[in-house]
């Protein structure tokens, strides 16, 4: 790897990392009722330069990662589209706060698997993507932003009925 890669590499991780923490203070937030916090911008404007950095690295025809990251960004997409939404009418935050969950869930479900691919004692007991240690953390994984948005979900549909 060539240093100026190297750089860049470091960078994304870095910023992909501080998305993360912001996705956990923004999803805290969100629980809270606290739809547009200092967290949840940072973490909209993190988890932006990470899907769009993550388009920058050499790659060769279409990989599961290439898939993941449109994914993604479509989710960023629909979150901005969800914020403006909510700005007009205080009843949509609901879309929004799923949304902010859903890109916080594509962030971990990455980490997750560079942590599988890139850390000696994970990458050894689950060689592939397709061992079952790692589909059962992942299947975890989602199961938990799962729970996560369902409660985002009906915090704010709670506090709109009241």
């Amino acid at each position: 790897m060539n240093s100026a890669l190297g750089l860049f590499t470091a960078f994304h991780t870095v910023i992909s990392l501080l998305a993360i923490l912001a996705g956990i203070f923004a999803i805290r937030d969100l629980a809270a009722g606290r739809v547009q916090s200092p967290a949840t911008t940072t973490f909209l404007v993190t988890a932006v330069i990470t899907s769009v950095t993550g388009f920058m690295f050499p790659f060769h025809g279409f990989t599961p990662a290439i898939g993941v990251g449109i994914v993604a960004t479509l989710v960023l997409v629909w979150a901005f589209v969800a914020r403006r939404a909510m700005a007009r009418s205080a009843g949509r935050a609901i879309p929004y706060a799923v949304a902010i969950v859903v890109s916080e869930y594509f962030l971990v479900f990455v980490l997750v698997a560079q942590l599988f691919a890139k850390v000696p004692a994970l990458s050894g007991l689950a060689p592939n993507i397709k061992q079952g240690l790692f589909g059962a953390t992942q299947l975890v994984v989602l199961v938990a932003f799962v729970v996560i948005a369902v409660r985002a979900a009906r915090s704010f549909r709670t506090r709109a009925v009241a």
